[in-house]
């Protein structure tokens, strides 16, 4: 878990307890005072005497609260605390709106990125860290080549412990990956003497129909990342009219259409290039089967999505937690700001609340030059995180 504390102890003052044996002989004594050879605190030294130190200090553990503990090198813990299994030095860093992290191919990247909108499993490991505790079920009900249920494994080892994931997907080959890269990077792990993965359950079938196979108020997190146009059928190009398609999402252009200001077009969620054009009225957008693939426009995709969300949300428990990725697009001359779209079409259609919406922003994304040196286009670096809270009473 990262920490923005600071632990430049040199700036920190010293503390001493001068209790006397009167004041409880069997309290946990923590009056000796730790300096250095410039009489500043000696976090090192405290530490090394098995001393709680908290951004610098020593914690004095006789005063904590019957409902807190503190945990070595992570804080002070509220058992309170209903939502995660964060300390409060974690849960305020957790706090951040902005996610500033790039993550580097990992985790059998190479099979992983045959589906154009894998998620990095250690940011989603991050998400169920926020979001869930210990032994809660997570659901993903797009759930690709299983970056959440990765993600959940990962919190075994990484964070504050195993959660159980359930995974809807639809494409059997996303299906053969995940198992793939599960028995790959288990292998790796195991030749280094690290623990295995925990394996999760990978349904295969549509989430509208498998949705029904689960009961209510049964899961404690739900974590997706929302499909946009068929991954399948769409051969994934750069630059290339015949295809202009953004894995953000794919609207329907007229093919020998040319961008009156030389706009070279703007990067979708995986790096496909998409082309504006002056046909702004015929938004389109692709979802389905690659044997059913089904064109709509983007009212009907949000009310796509609404629907889905409203089932999905009934199997969700009371004050559980959406979470969802939803990128924005620039596309024929327009920024489409579908996150805002589709917040309001969750929160509209669903018994939910609109909590947060986070930013995953990644510095290490490779950027290009769209629209020079006629017109700003933006270089798509960020994605967003919609967190939706269920309203029901519990």
């Amino acid at each position: 878990m990262p920490d923005d504390g600071d632990d430049d102890a040199a700036n920190a003052e010293s503390r001493s307890d001068t209790r006397t044996a009167d004041d409880g002989g069997d309290r946990h004594r923590q009056s000796r005072l730790f300096t250095d050879d410039d009489g500043s605190f000696d976090a090192d030294r405290a530490r090394d005497e098995s001393l709680p130190v908290e951004d610098g200090e020593v914690v004095d553990t006789d005063d904590l609260a019957e409902h807190q503990t503190y945990l070595e090198g992570r804080g002070i813990y509220d058992e309170r605390n209903a939502v995660n299994d964060l300390t409060g030095k974690e849960w305020k860093f957790a706090t951040k709106s902005v996610i500033p992290e790039g993550y580097p191919p990992a985790v059998q990247h190479d099979l992983r990125s045959e589906h154009g909108g894998q998620k990095p499993p250690r940011l989603c490991a991050e998400l169920i860290g926020r979001f869930s505790k210990v032994g809660d079920t997570v659901l993903d009900p797009f759930a690709g080549v299983g970056g959440t249920l990765l993600g959940a494994s990962f919190c075994e080892h990484e964070g504050t412990g195993l959660r159980h994931a359930i995974g809807f997907e639809r494409t059997e080959r996303w299906i053969e990956i995940y198992e793939e890269v599960l028995e790959r990077e288990n292998e790796e792990r195991r030749a280094r003497g690290e623990p295995p993965l925990s394996a999760q359950e990978l349904r295969h079938g549509d989430c509208a129909d498998l949705i029904e196979d689960l009961d209510d108020e049964t899961v404690d997190l739900l974590l997706t990342d929302v499909p946009y146009w068929n991954m399948d059928e769409l051969e994934q190009t750069r630059n290339e009219r015949e295809t202009r398609a953004s894995k953000l999402g794919v609207f329907d252009v007229d093919a020998d259409a040319e961008a009156d200001d030389g706009e070279d077009g703007a990067e979708g969620e995986a790096g496909t290039a998409t082309e504006p054009t002056d046909d702004s009225t015929d938004e389109r957008i692709e979802t389905g089967d690659a044997d059913d693939a089904n064109s709509q426009t983007k009212a009907e995709w949000l009310a796509d999505m609404a629907e889905k969300f409203a089932r999905f949300a009934t199997a969700v428990k009371p004050g559980g937690y959406i979470v969802v990725f939803i990128g924005d697009m620039y596309r024929e001359q327009s920024y489409e700001f579908l996150s805002a779209d589709l917040a309001r079409a969750i929160d509209d259609a669903a018994p939910v609340s609109l909590k947060a919406d986070l930013v995953w922003y990644d510095p290490t994304k490779d950027l290009h030059v769209y629209g020079y040196p006629f017109s700003f286009v933006p270089s798509m670096v960020h994605q967003h995180v919609l967190v939706f809270r269920t309203d029901r009473d519990e």
